[in-house]
């Protein structure tokens, strides 16, 4: 349902609603390039939960479980579930080099546990 893309990849048709998952614009690219249709900054982790993860991935499990804690109730989040509803096609777009050990990959597995249950 929802897919995942760097922000320093291709745009493709695919790609459907485009939106940023990042609370800081990406380095070196600008919004033409990025293409989105949406930045949502607060469904990204808060500034402290970011600096103190670090990319650390000793710190990996307890990021997800603060994280977590800060997705849940979030008005951006229900904003979020609200285009996902009404969009066909998902794109969540983020900056890490890092694919598997990030919070948009997080913020897409919450998500989709909201809309399964």
């Amino acid at each position: 349902m929802i897919k995942l893309k760097r922000v320093y990849e291709e745009l493709s048709p695919e790609d459907g609603y485009r939106i940023l998952t990042e609370r800081l614009w990406p380095r070196g690219v600008s919004k033409e390039r990025a293409n989105l249709d949406k930045w949502m900054k607060g469904v990204a982790p808060s500034h402290e939960l970011r600096k103190w993860f670090d990319h650390d991935h000793e710190k990996w499990d307890e990021f997800k479980d603060r994280y977590r804690k800060e997705l849940f109730g979030s008005e951006a989040v229900q904003e979020l579930i609200d285009i996902i509803k009404e969009e066909e096609s998902i794109t969540f777009v983020f900056a890490s080099k890092d694919e598997k050990h990030n919070s948009t990959v997080l913020l897409k597995e919450f998500i989709e546990q909201l809309l399964s249950d």
